[in-house]
């Protein structure tokens, strides 16, 4: 039966025209994004992505409270500041003209679960004494946080740690590079190793070392100049350097000394070493939650190093203490038994005289040893590193230049063309073949892997740090209590008591760069000194991680280094360990004291730093005897 429509046709048509006109804002479509995860009590925000169609005012509701949009500079609108003061499941709602349009569930936990997975992963570093279990323990501890408190969310944390937080760190661009230049710097440096370039340096250099103190002062001279790698300078210097300083009745407590203080602090510091990548890429992790500091990674690494005390005046009491022939402490007895009885070791040493061989870095055997085939890939690095910096950067000056330029290309740029350039000389010369130059440069990257597994970790963990809002934890709590002139010696100790107790100083850069950066941000924010003329805090901060890494990484028994230079120098680990830390002690007091401290404050670093050293000369002069002083007086007893 035909039934006549309560309408024409054409009058449905209008009324739907008039709908579609008349109808409200939101009719259109606004999608939320809301995080997964909110800390109680915690601000964070709400991002909403569309575009408001006339003047109705949009805003969100949670826990009764309600928040208005502001315009987002990528588009859309965010909501900033939104707190939910209890843990429990959050919703949160979207209002337009006062209308619910769209909701989100937001899961609340409390705050202190988001500092759980670094401190996870510093205590596990304490008990096994092994950072990347622990570091791995503290990842899954984080996504199981982040996936729910439950058996389930216990297997699915497991899985996403490493299918979510590991991957998403290696394949990110910027990641990727500092891995490539990392092992291609590794590389070369077991291709320059194996065709007798480095051996060729040392060669140059020990013909100068013909008393005890010329042979103290030569052995700190190639720490310096073998800058690039700070497991290479550990046994090349430690193993050839050796033969010398036994001859000149040096202790090997005294070559291990200098051989372990001219490592890991020119590493530290140098702007093209193995150690680069690594660093960079933790300062660029914190600086992403650093919102209006906007310079490059590389700029401020750059920059922090005027403020890294303890590796810069490391390195200057190495040769006050070989140049004065004056020790102190128990090196000052084992040099006294060195020069005396021609014990070189403690009578109750235990040595393991093969165990510092390291043959992979050991030259071609029947080969010249030339200097330049390790000296021109150096060359090409450093020059290489410098030109791209320049090419990838804009400004009229060189600081504007190397702080805009794209560090990460100059790096790649550069460590693939010293590596060419070693293959090529190696080759050329004819002292390697190709198959020997590929196994030389595998040797050095396999070197690097360790140190890469830790950097993935660390990566990983931040970015499960980052979902959890730990650093936001961590402002709420400390950041209206710490003076911004306090913050880098905190750090400093932090830093150092992490890496004493761990035995890693890149486990701890990698654990903490990504923690105390965003605090030293938000606490500058909190004094209002957030602003170019106060950056300084930020550089002697990134420096602290830095610096305090390799003092405690110095001071532990457990460091790698430290357990590599008593094996590279024969000697004996505990005796190493027992002669080395008031050396240590001392000149990271003075750094923290007379350089952290004061630069915290406004003194200009340039100031600080000389101070500091002439403090030390000065110490050293009341603490220190002369050595031949009692080898002269105990030969006289004997006459």
């Amino acid at each position: 039966m035909y039934m006549r429509p309560a309408l024409p046709v054409w009058a449905m048509g209008a009324v739907l025209c008039f709908c579609f006109w008349a109808s409200p804002a939101w009719a259109q479509d606004y999608e939320i994004d809301a995080p997964p995860l909110a800390l109680a009590g915690i601000p964070f925000d709400v991002l909403v992505a569309g575009e408001a169609a006339g003047p109705e005012v949009l805003a969100v509701r949670a826990d009764g409270r309600t928040w208005v949009a502001e315009v987002h500079e990528d588009g859309g609108f965010i909501f900033a500041g939104i707190v939910i003061p209890s843990s429990g499941a959050a919703e949160i709602e979207l209002l337009v003209d006062g209308s619910v349009v769209a909701d989100a569930s937001v899961r609340v936990i409390p705050g202190w679960i988001s500092i759980m997975p670094p401190l996870i992963a510093i205590g596990v570093a304490l008990i096994t004494k092994n950072v990347i279990p622990a570091l791995f323990l503290g990842l899954w501890f984080g996504s199981f946080a982040i996936n729910g408190f439950s058996l389930a969310g216990a297997f699915t944390g497991l899985l996403s740690a490493f299918q979510v937080y590991v991957l998403e760190a290696v394949v990110d661009p910027d990641h990727g590079a500092i891995m490539l230049f990392t092992f291609m710097i590794g590389g070369m440096v077991g291709i320059v190793s194996k065709n007798g370039g480095m051996q060729g340096v040392v060669d140059k250099i020990v013909p100068y070392a013909g008393t005890p103190k010329r042979g103290q002062a030569a052995t700190g001279v190639l720490g310096l100049v073998i800058f690039f790698d700070d497991y290479a300078n550990v046994l090349i210097v430690g193993n050839t350097m050796r033969q010398v300083t036994d001859k000149l009745r040096v202790s090997r407590e005294k070559l291990a000394y200098i051989v372990d203080s001219t490592a890991a602090p020119v590493a530290c510091v140098a702007f093209v070493t193995t150690w680069i990548g690594f660093e960079v890429g933790q300062i660029a992790t914190g600086m992403q939650q650093m919102d209006g500091f906007n310079e490059s990674a590389y700029s401020v690494f750059l920059k922090s190093i005027p403020y890294s005390f303890y590796p810069m005046l490391a390195m200057f009491f190495v040769f006050v203490v070989a140049l004065s022939g004056r020790d102190f402490g128990p090196m000052y007895r084992a040099e006294v038994r060195a020069r005396t009885t021609g014990q070189v070791v403690s009578p109750d040493a235990r040595v393991d005289e093969s165990a510092g061989g390291a043959r992979e870095l050991a030259p071609k055997e029947g080969q010249p040893h030339r200097a330049i085939n390790a000296m021109l890939p150096i060359l090409v690095l450093v020059v290489g590193v410098l030109v791209g910096l320049y090419v990838t950067g804009e400004g009229d000056g060189l600081r504007e230049i190397i702080g805009t330029s794209d560090s990460y290309t100059a790096l790649m740029w550069a460590s693939l063309l010293g590596a060419l350039t070693a293959g090529a000389l190696s080759i050329g010369q004819r002292i390697l073949t190709v198959a020997e130059t590929v196994d030389a440069w595998y040797a050095g990257l396999k070197a690097m892997m360790i140190a890469m597994i830790i950097l993935v970790l660390a990566w990983s963990l931040a970015s499960v740090t980052e979902v959890l809002n730990t650093a936001g934890y961590l402002i709420s709590v400390l950041g209206d209590a710490l003076h911004p002139g306090l913050v880098p010696a905190l750090v400093f100790v932090l830093s150092a008591a992490t890496a004493f107790a761990t035995g890693s100083s890149w486990g701890t850069m990698g654990i903490l760069m990504p923690l105390v950066l965003p605090l030293t941000w938000a606490v500058m924010q909190a004094n209002n000194i957030a602003t170019p003329d106060n950056y300084g805090v930020i550089y002697s901060t990134v420096a602290c991680v830095l610096a305090g890494s390799v003092w405690g990484d110095h001071c532990s028994p457990i460091s790698d280094t430290t357990i590599l230079s008593s094996m590279a120098c024969g000697s004996d680990h505990i005796d190493h360990v027992r002669t080395q830390l008031p050396y240590a002690m001392l000149v990271g007091g003075v750094g923290l004291v007379v350089g952290t401290l004061p630069t915290g404050f406004g003194v200009p670093w340039w100031l600080a730093l000389p101070i500091a050293a002439a403090i030390l000369v000065v110490a050293h002069r009341l603490l220190a005897k002369p050595v031949d002083e009692a080898v002269h007086e105990l030969e006289s007893a004997r006459v």
